[in-house]
């Protein structure tokens, strides 16, 4: 048996403090990356930009320093370059070619939990994943490895003292508490300390209606952000239509919605011997959760998304999280693992009582077969709130359920396709809603004169092929009747910063390679021992 924590209850999420997880080794100060400079000109890219224009080029983009301050055509497609029309460079400035490729904003991602010392990630192995995948600005969803060592992590990537996307940090509510948080003057108490000591936000499991209203009322005063995972501890009496009433500005995964959408009944229907500390229990019937809402498109599915929309409430759906609930062998067997994926995190993934997400006590087809379901319906629901206006975001909760840091951000994208989004409105979700949604779309979201130097390039169209975004890139066939692999993010620049996004990487593979010699580990399937 591992030596994980089990996920048991909302006491667990109050008393974080403890950092069952075990903080991870920081990161190590930035030997990578090469800027900024007075004048940076990237040459002759086509822009995929996220305000919902058609991709463009060429073009070339000036940054000075860390702000982005010219834009221009420089000539037709398929016709050589208009040398006239081209901004000059200065004395001391830096040339990017970047004819042929595909340049988008920086990537934002929503839900990223930065590793943990039971799963062997140290920030160094999971920042460098996310930036070899173009994601350049982070919310951590609860500073899990305890809110001081995130502000301190924070502090650096904002000077870039260290190979680190930028990072917002939001505090699960009652972190730090030495008593359970049970009356509202509490809770406001308590947010107003958490707002003191720098976290940009709250993320709340649940609590009663009296102290989740408090807090949510204190922390929109003090003009912070807040995220809800609804917990089925409390979901019964507090959904995502009084968080959203109440002031709370996102949501993550779905918790919360199919109960408000209950029309025959009042809670989950769950089985008589159903343990909410069992978590096949858990996430097994959570499964079904969303055939015992409003069916789609019917009068109450209809109201809450026009509600919802109205209270400019953020969804982050984080699909790829539960991908495995309806494919596990898919889930385990892709590609990057092999390299990428480190001991202990391999070892956390396998089935456990006792490490969170980790359920696959006995997981089978009609586990599989309630998931497919359970996403149909899901997606319908996200599809339809974007087509109505909604904000929907790109977040991963990567590091649990066969979920990499940084490959699961496309694999997110991926699952956005399937549930109908066009590819611009993929970059949309991925670059300017997550601004929104955090507050920083003055900065950061869209590639426009005024705004920070976080972009993301690729040698590949991303739009015609998700898939190329992946560190390993996607397959294609040459004239010459050979596999090969194109794609791979070529260049993410952050704060004017270009970074060679594959030999970060190329690091991460030796790191991993590294931690395997100590011991001469094999990564095995579950089940399957050395004979």
């Amino acid at each position: 048996m591992k030596t994980g924590v089990k996920w048991m209850s909302l006491s667990f999420f109050i008393l974080l403090q403890l950092h069952v997880f075990g903080q991870p080794q920081k990161a190590a100060p930035r030997k990578e990356g090469d800027g900024p400079w007075s004048q940076l000109i990237i040459r002759g890219v086509t822009l995929i930009n996220s305000t919902g224009a058609p991709a463009m080029g060429p073009v070339d983009i000036v940054v000075e320093g860390n702000r982005i301050v010219s834009v221009r055509g420089v000539g037709s497609p398929g016709l050589p370059i208009d040398p006239a029309r081209r901004p000059k460079l200065k004395a001391g400035g830096k040339e990017l070619q970047a004819e042929g490729m595909y340049l988008m904003p920086g990537f934002i991602d929503m839900h990223a939990h930065i590793g943990g010392a039971e799963k062997g990630s140290d920030a160094d192995y999971v920042f460098k994943l996310w930036m070899a995948h173009g994601v350049t600005t982070i919310r951590e969803p609860g500073s899990m490895n305890g809110l001081d060592w995130v502000l301190e992590e924070k502090q650096k990537s904002a000077k870039n003292e260290i190979t680190a996307p930028r990072i917002l940090a939001y505090t699960v509510f009652g972190q730090g508490s030495k008593t359970s948080i049970s009356t509202a003057a509490e809770a406001r108490a308590w947010t107003r300390e958490n707002a003191k000591k720098g976290a940009d936000g709250i993320k709340f499991f649940g609590a009663s209606p009296e102290v989740m209203s408090a807090a949510l009322d204190e922390n929109k005063k003090l003009g912070l952000r807040s995220m809800a995972h609804h917990a089925q501890t409390d979901v019964g009496r507090w959904n995502a239509l009084n968080s959203a009433r109440a002031g709370m500005t996102s949501l993550e995964h779905w918790y919360g919605l199919p109960e408000s959408m209950f029309t025959d009944r009042t809670v989950q229907d769950y089985s008589p011997d159903y343990n909410y500390q069992n978590e096949q229990d858990r996430f097994g019937e959570a499964g079904t959760l969303w055939k015992q809402a409003a069916a789609p498109f019917s009068d109450r599915w209809k109201q809450v998304i026009q509600e919802l929309v109205s209270l400019d409430f953020t969804l982050d759906p984080t699909f790829n999280i539960y991908e495995a609930n309806r494919d596990l062998m898919r889930a385990r067997t892709v590609e990057w693992h092999a390299d990428y994926t480190m001991p202990k995190l391999w070892e956390f993934y396998s089935p456990s009582w006792n490490s969170h997400g980790s359920y696959w006590h006995s997981w089978g087809t009609e586990q599989e077969n309630n998931w497919k379901n359970n996403y149909r319906l899901w997606m319908a629901f996200i599809n339809e709130y974007k087509n109505k206006g909604g904000r929907v975001t790109v977040g991963t909760d990567a590091g649990f359920i066969y979920e990499l840091f940084g490959f699961a951000y496309v694999r997110e994208m991926e699952l956005l396709r399937e549930a109908g989004f066009h590819p611009l409105e993929i970059i949309k979700a991925a670059t300017m809603n997550g601004a929104q949604a955090l507050g920083l779309e003055k900065d950061l979201g869209s590639v426009e004169v005024g705004k920070l130097a976080d972009f993301v390039i690729v040698e590949e169209n991303p739009l015609k092929n998700l898939q190329v975004l992946y560190g390993t890139g996607a397959i294609k066939l040459n004239a010459k009747n050979e596999a090969v692999r194109v794609g791979g993010v070529k260049y993410t620049i952050k704060d004017g910063i270009v970074y060679d996004a594959k030999k970060l990487l190329q690091e991460v593979k030796e790191m991993v390679a590294r931690e395997k010699a100590k011991t001469g580990y094999i990564l095995r399937q579950p089940g399957v021992h050395e004979h």
